[in-house]
C-alpha cells in the first residue's frame, strides 16, 4: 500500500469530559485545536488523512497496565466503589476521578494503536495522536494528570512487531512514566528534554539517569534551567538529540510534543516561544522512516492549539497563514498563529542560563560520546 502523507487522528469523545473546570488540563485544548486545523482546512490536503479512533481494548491496555489497575480505573468512572483507590494515584488534585474517564482516556490509548495500526501498514509515514502524550502514569498508578500511559502501550505494540524505537520527549516535564518503561531494555532509545526535576514534577530526568542492565546508555535525560529560551534549547537539541538518535538508526520515533514549554504556561518555567517550538518540530521530521507523534501538556488555552497547529502544518508539509482564520478569531480572539512577541529577559538571567545549559550539553557529549 502506497503512503499517503500524514494522520491527525480525532474524535469528540476525546473532549467528552475531564480533569474538571478548576483542573489546568482543560479538554477545550483538544477541540480548538481541531477548529483551528479545520479553519485553516488542514484537512483537506491530499498529504493529510483526518481519521477517527476506536477505544483501546482491555488486551491493549495491559500492553503496560496491570489488570487490577485497569479495572480500578474502569470502576471508578462507573462510580462504583475501589477500596483504598489513593494507592492507583487517584484522589483530589492531580488526578480526580472524573465523568466518563474509562471513555475519553480508553479512546486516547486507542488513538495511539490506530495511529500505529496506520504507520505499520504503510498508509501514511507520520500519524498525530494529539489527545495523548500521557507520560507520567505508570503501570498500576495514575499520575501528573495521566491515567494510561499511551505512549508506553504504543511502544509495547510497535516492539511487539519488531520495530526499533527512539522515544523523544520535548514536554517542560521529564516523561518518567516511559523512562521507567524501558529503563532496562536496550529495544528502545528514550531522550527527554525538560525543565530540571529540581524546580519541577516529577522531580526526576537527572543527567546521570542513563538506563540500566541491559539498558545501560539508552536513556538521555537534558534537564534545562528555568527561563531557558528558543535558542538554547534547539541548540541543546541539536548537541546531542539529533546525534544520538542518529546513531541509533531508528525504524520509527514515537515523540510527545507538549507545549507547556512555551513562555507564557501557568505551570512551568521555560521561555520558549511557537518559533521554536516550530524549530523542534522541523527537526525531528526525518529522522526515522516513520513518526508517531503525540499531544501532552500544555496548560495556556491561547498557545496550545496554535503550537499543535504548526507542528501538523511541519507534519504534514503544509503552510498556513499567519493571520488567525475569521471563525475561529471571532470565537477566541484574534491574532496570529506564530508569537508576535516574546519574553522579555533580564541580561544577567540569560547568561546565566547558558552557561548552565552549555554545561549540561557537554556533560551528556562527554557521557555518549558524541
Amino acid at each position: 500500500m502506497s503512503v499517503t502523507g500524514t494522520a491527525f487522528l480525532c474524535s469528540p469523545g476525546l473532549w467528552l469530559s475531564g480533569h474538571g473546570t478548576a483542573h489546568p488540563l482543560k479538554p477545550e485544548r483538544l477541540r480548538r485545536t481541531y477548529e483551528l486545523l479545520s479553519a485553516y482546512g488542514a484537512f483537506e490536503s491530499r498529504n493529510s488523512l483526518l481519521v477517527e479512533p476506536r477505544p483501546a481494548t482491555v488486551d491493549e491496555l495491559h500492553l503496560f497496565h496491570t489488570p487490577e489497575y485497569v479495572e480500578a480505573v474502569r470502576r471508578l468512572s462507573a462510580g462504583k466503589e475501589v477500596p483504598d483507590s489513593r494507592r492507583f494515584g487517584f484522589g483530589p488534585g492531580d488526578n480526580p476521578v472524573f465523568p466518563h474517564m474509562w471513555e475519553t482516556e480508553t479512546l486516547k490509548v486507542g488513538s495511539a494503536i490506530v495511529a500505529a495500526e496506520m504507520l505499520l501498514e504503510g498508509e501514511v509515514e507520520t500519524a498525530f495522536s494529539f489527545a495523548g502524550g500521557m507520560h507520567h502514569a505508570d503501570p498500576a498508578r495514575a499520575s501528573g494528570f495521566c491515567v494510561f500511559d499511551d505512549p508506553a502501550i504504543a511502544i509495547r505494540y510497535l516492539l511487539e512487531r519488531g520495530l526499533r524505537v527512539a522515544y523523544i520527549d520535548v514536554d517542560a516535564h521529564h516523561g518518567d512514566g516511559v523512562q521507567r518503561a524501558f529503563y532496562e531494555t536496550d529495544r528502545v532509545l528514550t531522550v527527554s528534554l525538560h525543565e530540571s526535576g529540581h524546580y519541577l514534577f516529577p522531580g526526576t530526568g537527572f543527567t546521570d539517569e542513563q538506563g540500566a542492565g541491559a539498558g545501560q546508555g539508552m536513556c538521555m535525560n537534558v534537564p534545562l534551567p528555568p527561563y531557558t529560551s528558543d535558542e538554547l534549547f534547539t541548540m541543546a537539541f541539536e548537541k546531542v538529540v539529533l546525534p544520538v538518535v542518529r546513531r541509533y538508526e531508528p525504524d520509527i520515533i514515537a515523540t510527545q510534543l507538549g507545549v507547556d514549554t512555551h513562555y507564557l504556561d501557568p505551570l512551568t518555567h521555560l521561555s520558549l516561544t511557537t518559533r521554536g517550538y516550530e524549530d523542534v518540530i522541523r527537526m525531528l521530521k526525518g529522522l526515522a522512516p516513520l513518526w508517531l507523534a503525540f499531544g501532552g501538556g500544555g496548560y495556556d488555552i491561547s498557545v496550545v492549539p496554535r503550537a499543535w497547529t504548526l507542528a501538523y502544518g511541519v507534519m504534514s508539509a503544509q503552510q498556513f497563514p499567519d493571520r488567525l482564520p475569521r471563525d475561529y478569531a471571532d470565537e477566541y480572539g484574534s491574532g496570529t498563529l506564530r508569537d508576535e512577541a516574546g519574553p522579555e529577559l533580564d541580561p544577567r538571567v540569560v547568561a546565566h542560563v547558558e552557561a548552565q545549559v552549555r554545561l549540561c550539553v557537554d556533560e551528556l557529549r562527554r557521557a555518549f560520546h558524541l
